[in-house]
């Protein structure tokens, strides 16, 4: 496994390196710390000096760690970085805001290269501890499936894991028209019972994870699919949130990401996209 870690010398840099630490003992990553200057010349002797502080930051690391510089736009030359590597994960910071605008959540840089990477991305924010608790958020609405993509992109990082919850979250307004009230009223245990879409969706990824070691469980809530979420992360004690991301045209790649974006203001814990 391959983790790209943008940093840029900022506190909220300073905590995606901590971060991404804390995945590659988990894992025996190699680590890349990147950072980019604007231009050339002095620019260059400063990004050298800001990855070789985030070297120290990032202490003992089972694998291998490299330090590069890029020059040129930011966010650029992340992306052009995360895709000529072939990295598995990029791992960026996100900037400490005081207001609930959630267009502004995150700077350009992270922005862009939330949309536009070639792998997941995580988003450090929070807390940088040790991962124990993971709540994987499946709606079972994409192809191939979230976990699906997780353990076809990262399946590294899953394994092994002590407690992760499958959660979907069942919502009258995403629901088809075939679904029965019962079912939108329905525990996880019932929903399996009952062999319903969700309820095999669940059994299937609980199955998977256990395969790699895991301890799942399954999970149901009723409601908004981003309130519900929330309410989650804040009663459940959690290590990091996994939620998809998705590239598709038109108003409903407005709508997922309008969804993703207000997960990620509401929350404050790590968040990895995986699209």
């Amino acid at each position: 496994m391959k983790i790209l870690v943008a940093t840029g010398g900022a506190p909220h840099s300073e905590q995606a390196v901590r971060l991404s630490a804390e995945v590659a003992r988990q894992t025996g990553a190699a680590i890349t710390l990147l950072t980019v200057s604007k231009e050339a010349g002095p620019g260059v002797a400063v990004a050298k000096q800001v990855v070789a502080t985030a070297r120290r930051s990032l202490g003992p690391v089972p694998g291998p760690v490299t330090t590069k510089v890029r020059v040129g736009h930011p966010a650029e030359q992340i992306l052009q970085e995360a895709e000529a590597g072939g990295y598995n994960l990029v791992v960026v910071g996100e900037k400490e805001r005081h207001h609930l605008v959630t267009r502004f959540l995150l700077g350009a840089t992270a922005e862009r290269v939330l949309e536009h990477a070639p792998c997941p991305v995580l988003i450090a924010k929070g807390k940088a501890g040790p991962i124990r608790r993971i709540l994987l958020c499946d709606s079972g609405g994409a192809e191939p499936p979230l976990l699906a993509r997780l353990m076809a992109q990262i399946g590294d990082f899953i394994e092994g894991q002590p407690d992760i919850t499958v959660l979907h979250v069942m919502s009258q307004i995403s629901a088809g028209p075939g679904v029965k009230g019962s079912a939108l009223r329905a525990d996880a245990e019932t929903l399996i019972e009952t062999e319903s879409p969700e309820g095999r969706l669940l059994e299937h990824d609980v199955e998977i994870l256990e395969e790699r070691d895991a301890h799942a469980e399954p999970l149901v809530r009723h409601g908004g699919v981003v309130e519900e979420i929330v309410a989650e992360v804040k009663s459940g004690n959690y290590d990091l949130l996994v939620i998809g991301g998705h590239r598709v045209e038109g108003w409903r790649r407005l709508l997922l990401d309008d969804l993703t974006h207000k997960i990620l203001a509401q929350v404050a814990l790590p968040v990895l996209v995986v699209r």
